[in-house]
């Protein structure tokens, strides 16, 4: 779990200094930071036992998993003009979970 953790960190520093770095010639940097999303993954882990998908949902205020093609929506608009003014930013499409300050024991 800790790798995984610290390569999320990293992803949003790295996203953060490309940003300002490549701002002068005009490059957009910015990165998706999905919550859970139904993928065959997810389907066959979390989501496939009840009381695993029962915690993970208790833990969403929307209620529900995501999916894929909600992620690529955001995808979609951060690569259109619509977001031009958008940089240096991790969009969390994650059922409101940020908003619970939600954080998973290191082990």
């Amino acid at each position: 779990m800790t790798p995984y953790v610290v390569s999320k960190g990293g992803i949003g520093q790295l996203t953060n200094v490309m940003a300002i770095s490549l701002a002068p010639q005009g490059i957009r940097v910015n990165a998706i930071g999905p919550g859970t999303i139904l993928t065959e993954m997810s389907r066959k882990t979390s989501m496939a036992d009840p009381a695993t998908r029962e915690k993970v949902l208790s833990r969403t205020p929307l209620g529900r998993a995501g999916e894929p093609e909600e992620i690529a929506s955001v995808a979609v608009f951060l690569a259109t003009d619509d977001s031009s003014y958008i940089t240096g930013q991790t969009i969390f499409p994650d059922g409101g979970r940020l908003g619970l300050n939600y954080t998973v024991p290191v082990v």
